[in-house]
């Protein structure tokens, strides 16, 4: 059991202890706090909620809701929705921010609250600090009866579908001419309701749906990684489908499944789109330093401008504006278009994929081939109660100096082509060690040294 309390939200398991794990106690403490200072100064405070298919999503949505209401906050209640939805509604609501009810890939007795400014993005540290400090000294104002708020509920699918169709570069005539027959997993969540909406509103008649009854009782780990997706890699062989899309629980990511049941990877799902704007719009681009060095080679090759960012949506965004990219994200397949919004939007990233891929007569893994096939091996390890990361980081650093490095989120070292990156989680207790190479095996061992480095030093009492 567990409970994680940072700076772009709280994150935990559901029942247990006030303040180990995530109940309702935590729940109306931070919610409380959050709204406090968001809708500070606000006359009339209107606030955005909505949330993905888990089991405790409905029990959590209450809490958070009638505590809004206690603080004499007008809800907008878009019920079983998705994260990029919400931020889509934030603004268009002219709300004071947002609270998005989702675990996004942890397991289903997880939960926790996303927060969002009143521009529908994840709110910055400095807010994060002062929401955590908030809800620690427990000091809120509620409203008086006659000043109680209201929940309102609104139903947003259709609003950010037509967005989607009528963005500029998603051609639906092109995507509904190639005649695709496609199979989503929807994870026992709202990509049940979503992403077929969507695919029928681009032209595809055929498209099955697996994992579909909104339960939140996940037929497999949520995370879209290879081995969670076998079933729908056989389904799509066994439907004789052109393709398999797969998102997470809460919409914002996504990764893509050929014709023959191999992974397009989740790594790619950025650089193909990527690839797909700049060869419409010159410009820049952005992923965190976690994610695969194939868009900074699509970038050069298109004429622009490649940046590394921390790992955290809100550290790519910021990336983003400071380098006005035209498209950025995150390797695990969170697609970010900065004139739709500021935010990983899986749903935009599928109508953009699509019309990139049904330009070219090609089968998926034909169109696959068109990108370079680089391996990223991803661990993770849990230290030992007491060790100082940063002690640990600086060790690390100190061995591996003649190589370039980078500190700005954990550490990330090059080797001649290859790179390696370990940094402190931001959803769980532990660190991540991503390494990528041109060779599986070289990946892996890169992985394993570093791996074997942080043990030693652990076990020497970092």
């Amino acid at each position: 059991m567990s409970l994680i309390k940072s700076i772009s939200g709280i994150r935990g398991t559901i029942g247990g202890h006030v303040g180990e794990n995530l109940t309702p106690l935590d729940i109306v403490k931070f919610t409380a706090a959050f709204a406090t200072i968001i809708c500070d100064g606000k006359t009339t405070p209107r606030m955005v909620v909505g949330r993905d298919g888990r089991i405790s999503g409905s029990m959590v949505q209450q809490l958070v809701m009638q505590t809004l209401v206690g603080l004499g906050v007008e809800v907008i209640d878009l019920g079983l929705s998705t994260t990029p939805t919400v931020e889509l509604a934030v603004p268009a609501e002219k709300a004071a921010g947002g609270i998005i009810i989702t675990a996004s890939h942890n397991p289903q007795e997880w939960n926790a609250l996303k927060l969002l400014n009143a521009e529908g993005e994840f709110i910055n540290a400095e807010v994060g600090r002062k929401v955590l400090q908030l809800a620690e000294k427990e000091q809120f104002q509620f409203a008086t009866v006659e000043k109680l708020g209201s929940i309102v509920s609104k139903d947003y699918l259709t609003t950010h579908i037509d967005a989607i169709i009528n963005y500029p570069l998603v051609d639906v005539a092109l995507v509904a001419s190639r005649q695709l027959k496609v199979v989503v997993d929807a994870i026992n969540s709202t990509g049940a309701t979503y992403v077929p909406a969507l695919l029928k509103k681009l032209g595809i008649q055929e498209v099955i749906v697996i994992n579909e009854k909104i339960n939140g009782q996940f037929a497999h780990n949520p995370e879209p990684l290879p081995e969670h997706l076998r079933g729908l890699c056989e389904e799509v062989v066994r439907q004789g489908a052109d393709l398999g899309i797969a998102v997470d629980p809460d919409v914002d990511r996504l990764c893509f499944v050929n014709e023959d049941g191999t992974l397009f990877g989740e790594e790619y799902t950025l650089v193909a789109v990527a690839d797909y704007i700049l060869s419409k719009r010159k410009g820049n681009t952005v992923s965190n330093m976690s994610s695969t060095k194939s868009l900074r080679e699509v970038t050069i090759s298109r004429g622009g401008v490649y940046t590394p960012a921390a790992v955290g949506e809100v550290n790519v965004v910021k990336k983003m504006k400071d380098t006005h990219a035209v498209i950025g994200g995150e390797g695990n397949g969170g697609i970010i278009v900065p004139d739709f919004h500021y935010g990983r939007d899986a749903l935009i990233g599928i109508g953009l994929f699509l019309t990139h891929f049904a330009g070219q007569d090609k089968a998926m893994s034909g169109f696959r081939k068109n990108y370079p096939n680089y391996f990223i091996s991803k661990n993770k390890i849990e230290l030992p109660e007491g060790i100082n990361l940063v002690v640990l980081l600086d060790k690390l650093s100190e061995k591996y100096k003649k190589q370039p490095q980078n500190r700005e989120d954990g550490l990330r070292i090059e080797f001649d082509q290859d790179w390696v990156h370990l940094r402190a989680s931001n959803t769980e207790p532990i660190v991540r060690i991503y390494a990528e190479s041109d060779l599986e095996t070289k990946a892996s061992n890169i992985a394993q040294q570093l791996l074997r480095d942080i043990r030693e030093n652990s076990l020497s009492g970092s």
